[in-house]
């Protein structure tokens, strides 16, 4: 190429025999000729900046593909798994309705709660006797004992789980007084009784709490229905049996009725 009168020149010479021939271009179609180089530059830069950006955006579709799959996957387990917990519990309810209501009361001693003013606590009990000692059965049923208690383990279990119909009577295992009600998470609806000689016991899951705190109840009195409430997945009655504060197995006091 040669540079003439401010133009540019440019010569094609093949490689074999042949007539060579130049191209001039004037000082104008030289600036053109630059810029038209520098615009195809540019173009060909941009193309390949927004083919990294639909490059990139597609990745990331493909991304969001396989979290919306893997999320979806995740959906299916969790249904398997909740109807798989629909299943149990329904056979749970079956072997509990085996075990439903007897025809004839198994508490021949039971006390029906006496009627009063909502809130009194001047009720008492008469001359108790021995019957502090709570060795009577917390249910008006048989029920069915599902969970014993467990000790010494990071699944301790301090009480008897009863599974029983839903507001079937809960009695008061031995005479003493109403030391607490209340509701909570795990236990529900719960009744406390203190019985003397550092014996307490509790009753949880209620579906309703039938005396006040600080009255007295017989042996066998009734003082609540059973339930489901707090952390439960059928309707049952949870019983603690306490002494000096410390769990004690009810079945080494209570028997259960045949």
């Amino acid at each position: 190429m040669k540079r003439k009168r401010g133009g540019l020149r440019i010569m094609i010479v093949p490689e074999e025999s042949g007539e060579s021939r130049s191209i001039r271009l004037s000082p104008a179609g030289t600036r053109w000729a630059f810029l038209g180089a520098i615009s195809l530059v540019v173009a060909m830069a941009l193309m390949a900046m927004s083919w990294w950006y639909l490059a990139l955006e597609a990745a990331k579709g493909w991304r969001q593909e396989a979290l919306l799959d893997s999320l979806q996957a995740e959906r299916g387990q969790i249904v398997a798994l909740v109807q798989q917990l629909d299943d149990l519990e329904a056979e749970y309810l079956h072997l509990r309705s085996l075990f439903g209501p007897t025809a004839d009361p198994v508490a021949p001693d039971l006390w029906l709660p006496p009627v009063g003013l909502p809130g009194t606590r001047t009720l008492e009990s008469p001359d108790l006797g021995d019957e502090t000692v709570p060795s009577a059965w917390p249910l008006a049923e048989t029920g069915y004992v599902t969970q014993p208690l467990v000790q010494g383990e990071a699944g301790d279990h301090p009480g008897l789980d009863i599974a029983v119909a839903t507001d079937s009577y809960i009695r008061a295992s031995g005479a003493g007084r109403v030391l607490r009600t209340g509701e909570d998470p795990i236990y529900g609806r719960f009744v406390v009784l203190d019985h003397g000689q550092g014996y307490q016991t509790v009753y949880a899951h209620a579906s309703a709490i039938l005396v006040d705190r600080g009255r007295s109840v017989r042996r066998g009195e009734v003082i609540g229905l059973t339930g489901s409430s707090g952390r439960s997945t059928a309707p049952h009655l949870h019983f603690e049996v306490l002494l000096d504060g410390l769990p004690v197995d009810p079945l080494t006091l209570v028997e259960q009725p045949s």
